[in-house]
């Protein structure tokens, strides 16, 4: 190697050595690096930390003896300005020869013995390939643990503080201990201790799996949620009382009528074929709500919400039942109107066609009227007497010659 060559050498290699110190700096220094030199790691994340603190260890080792053969190197070029031919010899075995002297760790087992590893040395060329193969591989693994810390550690954070925020509110309604959310508690202690200490172990294909936590967070939602509503039913309690008492009122009320039209329906149709209506709903529903009320003073309101949904439901289901029995009886009165109305309406046809006065429509409308107006009145008959008066009036009107 000539001296021209030997001085483009040395800054080749000093430029290059530069920024090879400066990248092994910056993986020190950098956060993932720092995040698992601080953790107590345990599992997957260990082992393999372990492995990349040793192969960081050699990685300096083998920079370090880089380095002092390009010192060397440096030095002897600064001693001779005018390298006789022994010295650029000399310098290009340093620069371009096995001058590097590989720590142990970087020996494969294959050349070690029982005495020890074989010397081995390689060029700076062949060092810098060493130490990038070994800067990817620990680069590699930091990456990885902080690309799944990145991941899983607000994540977690969020679901922390949501169960913090959510067994305040538990204790803030009744003063015990929710067991649905204790549960998700130590599940989400052990599984915030293996995000910190493991988080590798959470690794799949490549990407963090939150399954686990997406799990632990909708569980809080719903819970968050859940007593959320329990709060918002404590804070409006009167008002929400009074609504179901108007609502039972109205029950009670409902079944006055429908008892009252179920009689009626017994008097005046015959054969009504109607089953009792309900009787007592109203109370029954009474006395839960005082049930309620001795909850309520006992502060448990966890308990309370669950049982004052089930009987806004058994309410709304009350007021439908009420108001069935009343439509049942109610209706076949409202037939009988229905087909008194229809009747009055044909008379009126018939007067119209000027057909009033035939005998068959006079004997008709003389027997519905009977059937209809006579109690107890058969809705049966008064049906059929109906049809055959329409049937006779439209053969009148056929006769007639006259069609509306």
């Amino acid at each position: 190697m000539s001296r021209e060559g030997v001085d483009h050498a040395l800054r080749t290699l000093r430029a290059e050595r530069d920024r090879i110190s400066a990248s092994l700096l910056d993986l020190d220094g950098h956060e993932g690096s720092r995040l698992l030199e601080g953790a107590r790691l345990t599992g997957e994340t260990w082992r393999r930390w372990d492995d990349a603190k040793t192969r960081m260890t050699s990685l300096w080792a083998l920079f370090d003896a880089y380095q002092r053969v390009l010192e060397a190197a440096q030095e002897l070029r600064d001693r001779n300005p005018r390298p006789d031919a022994a010295t650029l010899v000399e310098l290009s075995g340093m620069l371009s020869g096995l001058s590097v002297e590989l720590p142990d760790g970087e020996i494969p087992l294959q050349d070690r013995t029982l005495l020890g590893p074989h010397e081995r040395r390689v060029t700076l060329e062949e060092a810098v390939a060493l130490m990038s193969e070994a800067y990817t591989f620990v680069a590699g693994e930091i990456a990885a643990a902080d690309a799944a810390w990145t991941a899983l550690l607000l994540p977690l954070e969020e679901a922390e503080e949501s169960w913090r925020r959510t067994a305040r509110l538990a204790h803030s309604l009744d003063g015990t201990r929710h067991p649905e959310l204790d549960r998700v508690g130590r599940e989400l202690t052990a599984l915030g201790r293996l995000i910190r200490t493991d988080p590798l172990s959470l690794v799949r294909n490549g990407a963090p799996d939150t399954t686990r936590l997406d799990r632990v967070r909708t569980i809080l939602t719903s819970l968050g949620d859940e007593l959320a509503g329990v709060a918002r039913m404590r804070d409006d309690y009167d008002e929400l009382v009074a609504r179901v008492t108007a609502s039972i009122e109205e029950i009670e009320a409902t079944e006055r009528r429908a008892h009252e039209a179920h009689r009626t329906a017994l008097s005046k149709i015959e054969s009504p074929n109607l089953p009792a209506p309900s009787h007592g709903l109203g109370a029954g529903l009474r006395d839960r709500l005082a049930a309620l009320e001795r909850l309520r003073e006992a502060g448990r309101w966890v308990e309370m919400a669950g049982r004052f949904a089930e009987l806004e439901r058994a309410t709304d289901e009350a007021l439908e039942r009420a108001r069935g029995d009343l439509r049942l009886s109610a209706g076949l009165l409202d037939r009988r109107g229905e087909l008194r109305g229809r009747l009055e309406a044909y008379r009126a046809k018939a007067a119209r066609l000027g057909v009033v006065e035939d005998e068959r429509l006079t004997e008709l409308y003389g027997e519905a009227r009977d059937v209809l107006w006579t109690a107890p009145c058969d809705l049966r008959r008064a049906t059929t007497v109906l049809a055959e008066f329409q049937r006779a009036l439209r053969a009148c009107e056929s006769e007639t010659g006259t069609r509306r």
